[in-house]
This record gives structure tokens, C-alpha cells and sequence, in this order.
């Protein structure tokens, strides 16, 4: 599963900044590598939830032979849809993938009475939330830009004048993502009027210092496009979503092994699983891996095929899928990377008129993010039945 995730989740941090030819797929791959294994062993929650997202009642793990089998058969048919979508070279929610996989186990061991259904509509509608969101910023973060900088005649030396600004607003969004998404913030327990007053200062003094450190190592002689000026704040907009993706979605290969491994060592399990560090840096590991090998075949779909994207696009698609994931989580929505990076690449896409976009592309990505969630649970029924004639 977590071979998986760094195989088909990559292209969420790593596709607009290979798409614009700010990085090749080479330095996307080896940079996103690090940093999910970074942001797995150390950002990673150390306690994750047994049942991923709440979907099923905990009712069910009472029985742990049960409990076990239907671990196994949620990691297996999430691992085998995500594996599946891979190969096709279309982006899924692999979160998503292992929330279908818990409900075919919970059907399969308690019936339709522990899925919680309430949590299942709000994913239904995070497939329309995520890509919206998204898909308006990135449009309005993109038209910003060709109406300050691009269209107008010098666009280098605007871009470098107004790179405060888009260098301060992307980290004010990183590092209130930061204090709000991950165990360093909830240990820190700042409010929210707090947060919002960290960030603002860090990200004015970073961003001046972003503006000194561009002066300095962009020469006009060299370069004298705006674009030049975006791929350096692209490229450090890749690296965080890739360093939050190791964070987030490592529970989702994790989450499950850490139910097995507890079952196993003390007989039982709660609501709640610490996870130790050695499993996160395994699932990281593992994440690693699927990058290495894989990573490249979503990458590709994502960057190059939905619309022809350059740095200015690339980092309007970026910052909009942060802002979104942000947003979103802050409100209590499920949302998803994957979905919020397409919806942003569809956004600087329209922005340029209508038929900028691959429209046929992107209605293959919708169809299977729509079957995610029934495809991994009728697998991990089908997994779970024959668990349990073998065991």
C-alpha cells in the first residue's frame, strides 16, 4: 500500500513543477523520495485512528482474529485498486482507496448497520469539493498573475518586485498547515488567532528574504521572463506538498499495519493505535520505493496530458491545492490531494480558455474517482471471505 502511495500520490507535489520543466522527472523523483520519507517518520501522526476516517464503528474489532483478517483485506484490496489506477496512469485518492476497502470489511464482518454513512456522504461530496475549490484559486491565483506581471511589459523585473507577495502567501499557507495539521501543532496547542499571527510574521520576514535570495542568484541577462522568477517558488512549493504527503498519507498503508501489529503483540485494540516510529519509517520506506520505481506514469498524466502547463500555472496549481487541503481540513471536510491537484490543473487550464484543456483526460480521472470507493470495497469483501476459509 504504501509502494502504492508514493507510486500514484507523487504526481500531487512533484507533476506541475515537472510539467513546467521547472525540474526533470530525475530531480522530481529523488527530491519527492526524501521528503515523503521525512515527512512520514517524523510529521507522521504517531496515532492514527483503527478504522481509517471513522467509516466503521470500532463495535467490530472487538473479536481480534477478526480484526486481523479484515486489516489484511483492506491493505490488500486498497494496495491492488491504487496498483490498478497506477498502471493506467490516472491519479486516485488512496485515501479514499482504503476507506472503500473499511467498509467492505465492516460489511463483511458486522453488515450494513457499522458503516457510518454519514461519514461516507461527506467523502461522496469531497469528490466535488476538492476539484472546485481548487479549481477556482488556481483560476483566480493564475489570472492575478497575467494581469500584474505577464501581460505587462517588463514581467521580469514585476515578477521580482511582486515575489513578496506570492512568496509570502505560499509560505503563510505552509506554515499554517503545519501548525494545524500535524502532531507538532497539536502538542504546540496554539488557537487559531495565534497560528494565524505566527504565520503572518514568519511568512513577511521569509518572504523579504525570498525576495533578497532571487535578487541575488536571477540575473535579468539571463533571463528576462517572469517564468524564471516562478520556478524557484514552484519548486519550494513541490517540496512541501510532498513533505505533507509523507505526514498524511502514510496512515493510510500504516494505519491498518499498526492494528495487526497491535493485535499481535497485546491480544486486543482500541479506538486508537500509537504507531511506532520504525513502522512510520517503514511505511516511508516503502513510499520511497513506489516513487523510485512508479512514480513517473501519474507524474506524466498529470503534468503534460490535462494541459500545457509553466511555472506561473505550476505554481498557481500548487498553491491552490495547498490552500484547498488547508481550507478544507480546518472546516472538517475530507478532502483530497489528488483531487485538489487535478481540480487546480483544470483551473489554470480554463483560465486560458476553455480549449486549453484535455476535457477527455479529465473525465477518465473523474470516472475512477467515483469508482474508488465500491471497487476496493467489493475487493476487500472478496479478500475477506477467502481470509476467512484459509484462516
Amino acid at each position: 500500500m504504501a509502494w502504492n502511495i508514493g507510486a500514484n500520490d507523487v504526481a500531487n507535489s512533484m507533476a506541475s513543477a515537472v510539467g513546467a520543466k521547472a525540474i526533470t522527472i530525475r530531480q522530481a523523483v529523488f527530491i519527492a523520495g526524501i521528503l515523503n520519507v521525512l515527512g512520514a517518520t517524523f510529521i507522521g501522526s504517531h496515532v492514527t485512528n483503527t478504522i481509517r476516517k471513522g467509516i466503521v464503528s470500532t463495535e467490530i474489532l472487538a473479536d481480534p482474529h477478526l480484526a486481523l483478517i479484515g486489516a489484511l483485506s483492506a491493505l490488500l484490496a486498497s494496495a491492488l485498486w491504487v496498483s490498478f489506477a497506477t498502471w493506467k496512469s490516472l491519479p486516485v485518492s488512496t485515501t479514499h482507496s482504503i476507506v472503500g476497502a473499511m467498509i467492505g470489511f465492516g460489511i463483511m464482518a458486522g453488515g450494513f448497520s457499522v458503516i457510518n454513512w454519514g461519514k461516507l456522504a461527506a467523502v461522496v461530496m469531497s469528490w466535488v469539493i476538492s476539484p472546485v475549490f481548487s479549481l477556482i484559486i488556481a483560476f483566480f491565483m493564475f489570472k492575478l498573475i497575467v494581469n500584474v506581471i505577464i501581460s505587462k511589459k517588463d514581467s521580469f523585473n514585476r515578477a521580482l518586485k511582486f515575489s513578496p507577495f506570492f512568496i509570502g502567501i505560499t509560505l503563510f499557507v505552509v506554515i499554517l498547515s503545519f501548525l494545524f495539521k500535524t502532531p507538532l501543532g497539536k502538542k504546540l496547542s496554539l488557537g487559531t488567532p495565534m497560528s494565524l499571527f505566527i504565520a503572518f510574521c514568519l511568512a513577511v520576514i521569509l518572504s523579504i528574504a525570498g525576495m533578497k535570495a532571487l535578487k541575488r542568484f536571477i540575473r535579468p541577462e539571463k533571463s528576462n521572463s517572469a517564468e524564471e522568477v516562478f520556478r524557484f517558488v514552484q519548486v519550494g512549493t513541490s517540496c512541501y506538498v510532498a513533505l505533507a504527503q509523507g505526514a498524511n498519507d502514510v496512515a493510510n498503508a500504516i494505519g491498518p499495519l499498526a492494528v495487526i501489529y497491535f493485535l499481535v503483540k497485546t491480544g486486543g485494540v482500541g479506538a486508537q493505535v500509537p504507531v511506532p516510529t520504525f513502522l512510520l519509517l517503514f511505511g516511508g520506506v516503502g513510499i520511497l520505493c513506489g516513487i523510485w520505481m512508479a512514480g513517473y506514469r501519474v507524474m506524466d498524466t498529470l503534468g503534460k496530458k490535462i494541459t500545457t502547463l509553466t511555472n506561473t500555472r505550476g505554481f498557481s496549481v500548487e498553491f491552490a491545492a495547498a490552500t484547498t487541503v488547508l481550507i478544507a481540513s480546518k472546516m472538517g471536510l475530507p478532502v483530497s490531494t489528488t483531487h485538489a491537484a487535478v481540480g487546480g490543473v483544470m483551473g489554470v487550464g480554463i483560465a486560458r480558455g476553455l480549449e486549453a484543456v484535455n476535457f477527455s483526460i479529465v473525465f477518465k480521472i473523474m470516472v475512477y474517482w467515483v469508482l474508488t470507493v465500491p471497487a476496493a470495497a467489493v475487493t476487500s469483501m472478496a479478500i475477506f471471505k477467502i481470509l476467512q476459509i484459509i484462516i
